[in-house]
């Protein structure tokens, strides 16, 4: 039986997703609910849609489509969505003709994930790239990956996974025992902290690290940076200091500011984004958080 998962979106010719060029594959659902989330529409793990007011024409086409009557025509917000009514059944999408109304993912199996990733074979081959599997979490839907992960190393493609490392470990080193590189999140080394910004504690996070990189695994550190959360001087020095006490090969740091790009998503998607306590890290304080892992003796670049 074919398995299947939703998809947001298919990134092709990525080069800040792993080695080479990649095709990079967006599950959608994250068990974390992190404040400053860059892709609000990967977090539910259930079809959702956007609406994007400055597209719409008025047409009305969408409201006449509705099996359910959950779309009304305002004057100050236009079309409306009476979300409780609503089944995502996608009609309203389909017969909008400026792609105002539009559904968020879409439900792809294996076989349709490796087509996408041999039509850029020839690039993979020459960039020594591969493919990618982000999300959301892609842990979450282990099973899905699991199956898009045998058969992309079938082709022989590189496979990389792009995880915040929240999931029981069990379900890690199954996906482990099929993947080449890991791109691995580490948000705030203090469980108070990453609970309230992210909604979960860290402690599984740090194991899973732990377990992964004990078992030879290739690994790249990623740490969002985000002043106000976790760019202090004590979660830097600890988490250079957690890294650098990983077993294997010295671990690859990449530092990714954070940024407010993600504030009209929220938007389209009828919700509203809490800025407060949150900024974008300076160039200087990004240069200082650097010097701070090159003084552990970590590889650390901002960006990537």
């Amino acid at each position: 039986m074919s398995v299947s998962c939703l998809v947001f979106d298919t990134k092709r010719y990525a080069i800040n997703d792993g080695p080479g060029v990649r095709v990079t594959i967006f599950l959608k659902g994250c068990p974390l609910r992190c404040a400053w989330c860059h892709n609000p529409e990967s977090i539910a793990p259930q079809m959702e849609k956007m609406y994007t007011p400055g597209k719409c024409i008025g047409c009305l086409a969408c409201i006449e489509a509705c099996p359910e009557d959950a779309l009304t025509m305002t004057e100050e917000r236009g079309v409306v969505t009476d979300f409780e009514a609503c089944t995502m059944c996608g009609l309203c999408a389909e017969c909008c003709p400026t792609g105002a109304m539009e559904m968020v993912a879409e439900m792809t199996d294996v076989q349709a994930v490796v087509d996408a990733v041999l039509e850029e074979r020839v690039i993979i081959d020459q960039s020594g790239g591969g493919v990618t599997f982000s999300g959301g979490e892609p842990l979450m839907h282990h099973r899905f990956l699991i199956k898009a992960l045998e058969a992309c190393r079938a082709e022989g493609i590189h496979c990389t996974v792009d995880t915040s490392g929240f999931a029981p470990g069990e379900v890690l080193m199954a996906v482990a025992a099929r993947t080449d590189h890991w791109l691995y999140d580490l948000k705030s080394m203090n469980p108070d902290t990453h609970l309230r910004w992210t909604g979960v504690r860290n402690e599984v996070i740090l194991e899973n690290l732990t377990a992964l990189a004990e078992s030879g695994a290739s690994i790249n550190i990623r740490i969002p940076l985000i002043e106000g959360v976790n760019a202090d001087d004590e979660n830097m020095r600890t988490t250079a200091a957690f890294v650098k006490g990983l077993a294997g090969e010295p671990k690859q740091v990449n530092l990714l500011p954070y940024h407010k790009i993600a504030e009209s998503k929220y938007a389209k998607l009828g919700r509203t984004i809490e800025l407060e306590g949150m900024a974008e890290p300076s160039e200087e304080r990004l240069a200082e958080i650097a010097a701070m892992f090159s003084a552990s003796g970590l590889d650390a670049t901002v960006g990537g």
